[in-house]
């Protein structure tokens, strides 16, 4: 019973990472999650959109309470609209956990809005990878700000 409670909590924590900006590579799927992070953070919206499938499904509040479907060229632009509003956005990844097909990644979007004023914004992901790509993204903020 003690061995198998301790293997338990071993399987529960492998695929976490310890609160940093950097995303482990324990597992082969959160590849696809640190390049979607570079890539938002380089403002290369072509790169970050080529880390979903085709078509992904989107539930997150600028989109409303629904799931939408979207391309990647449809995401591409959403990213190159909020980089007009926001030139200096950044992410900061706080923690990362990894199962077999999700990523779920916790961090702070940050930027200079156009009133000059800076802003902080805690976000949680939880992304769905197939065949190296996401096919899912869940994201969660309050957006009532």
């Amino acid at each position: 019973m003690k061995i198998s409670l301790i293997l338990l909590l071993a399987l529960s924590f492998a695929g976490c990472v310890q609160p940093g900006a950097k995303i482990s590579l324990a597992n082969s799927n959160t590849l696809v999650v640190k390049d979607l992070f570079e890539a938002f953070n380089a403002h290369d919206w072509q790169k970050l959109a080529a880390c979903y499938k085709d078509t992904a499904t989107f539930l997150d509040p600028s989109f409303g309470p629904e799931p939408v479907l979207r391309t990647r060229e449809q995401t591409a632009q959403k990213y190159r609209e909020l980089q007009q509003l926001f030139p200096d956005i950044h992410d900061e990844v706080v923690n990362v956990y990894a199962d077999k097909n999700h990523i779920t990644v916790e961090f702070i979007s940050s930027a200079t809005g156009p009133d000059g004023k800076k802003w902080r914004l805690p976000i949680c992901t939880v992304f769905t990878i197939d065949d190296g790509k996401i096919e899912k993204d869940n994201t969660y903020y309050d957006n009532r700000h």
